[in-house]
């Protein structure tokens, strides 16, 4: 099946009871039991699981090729879950450019409980596997990274890591399973913020976790779901379902657009550098090709000049909602480095780009304004 067939029909099952073509949403927090105190369906109570839940993780197992999916709350409440399925004195590594809200659950959360972690640049296989250590059980992914755009070699890191008894871990956020299939890249463990690309409209926060194989691993995660309560609400899953069914073409638009406004800022005498997949003198270009059907929709660029130039540049816009996230119809533009605040890393002149379904000519002319 084609992605857009699949994303339809995996979110698309009539209610069997009175034919509805849309699903209902079940709202309620708890199930009967019959007179014998036995259960008249499947579900005890909305924590554990729930229908309209349970719809959206079959949809999302369906579009990664896994075996479990799992929606969580958000894409913090997920990656924190799967580190808590480890136990104290595991070791992950993770990537040096990588989504800000990672290392700070590692950090300031998992250190503490005795979870070690190792930043390491993962676009260098040597580093990789100099840095896996005899006690490593995770190492995290996350191609195209945040918001530098550097792209891991999934098959070469996921290999290092089985070698090492680790399993590969890979959020998928920002290539969604439209661009990017982890699994066939034998990764075991697929990540998502459904608020972004999934979702698609800005509305909605939610994550998720898809399962290569349903394992011991999978179970535990879900026990540890269960008993914390990291689960989304039943509109939120199915505000997600509905996203999930226009993602290929909504995805496809603003890649296209992306690639018209990469290409404009790529030679702008303002901009000091373009971090974007699809430049055709991208460093990683064969490996782009090889693992991803596209380069994506997001974009950061460096201005030239400080924080101050960065900042000036964006106050000038008129079409780009100055805002954090990403993946939502509308074009965003964000100074990462204040988003992240005192112990960011990313260079100040950077400003990341969400590219939403406006027409590229309005916003190269919005973006060329701004810049003259």
């Amino acid at each position: 099946m084609h992605f857009d067939t699949l994303a339809l029909h995996a979110t698309h099952q009539p209610e069997s009871t009175t034919g509805a073509v849309i699903p209902p949403i079940y709202l309620s927090t708890t199930f009967e039991r019959n007179e014998a105190n036995e259960l008249t369906g499947d579900f005890t109570y909305t924590r554990p699981n729930n229908p309209t839940r349970e719809a959206l993780e079959h949809a999302l197992a369906a579009l990664e090729g896994g075996a479990v999916g799992m929606a969580f709350g958000s894409g913090q409440a997920a990656t924190m879950t799967l580190f808590q399925a480890l136990r104290p004195g595991d070791h992950v590594l993770l990537s040096t450019d990588a989504y800000y809200g990672t290392p700070a659950l590692l950090e300031q959360v998992f250190h503490p409980w005795g979870l070690t972690y190792t930043r390491v640049d993962m676009t260098d296989l040597n580093a990789v596997e100099s840095s896996i250590h005899e006690n490593t059980r995770v190492v995290w992914c996350e191609t195209p990274s945040n918001p530098m755009l550097a792209i891991t070699d999934l098959l070469s890191v996921s290999r290092l890591a089985h070698e090492a008894g680790a399993i590969c871990v890979c959020d998928n956020t920002w290539a969604t399973p439209v661009l990017q299939r982890p699994f066939d890249l034998n990764c075991d463990v697929v990540m998502h913020s459904t608020t972004k690309y999934i979702s698609g409209h800005s509305d909605v926060l939610g994550g998720a976790l898809i399962f290569k194989r349903n394992d011991a691993l999978a179970e535990r995660v879900r026990t540890l779901q269960g008993l914390s309560g990291a689960v989304p609400s039943p509109f939120d899953c199915w505000l997600i379902s509905r996203g999930i069914k226009t993602l290929g073409v909504r995805l496809r638009s603003q890649m296209a657009t992306a690639q018209l406004v990469a290409d404009y800022l790529v030679d702008h005498p303002a901009v000091e550098h373009v971090h974007f997949p699809g430049l055709p003198n991208h460093p990683d270009r064969a490996l782009i090709q090889q693992q991803m059907n596209g380069p994506g929709a997001m974009l950061s660029i460096q201005v030239k000049g400080g924080a101050a130039e960065a900042i000036q540049f964006i106050g000038k816009l008129k079409l780009f909602t100055r805002a954090t996230s990403l993946g939502g119809v509308e074009s965003l533009i964000e100074h990462r480095a204040s988003v992240e605040g005192p112990t960011s890393t990313t260079p100040v002149n950077l400003l990341r780009v969400s590219i939403g379904l406006e027409h590229a000519e309005d916003l190269i002319t919005d973006l060329a304004q701004a810049l003259a």
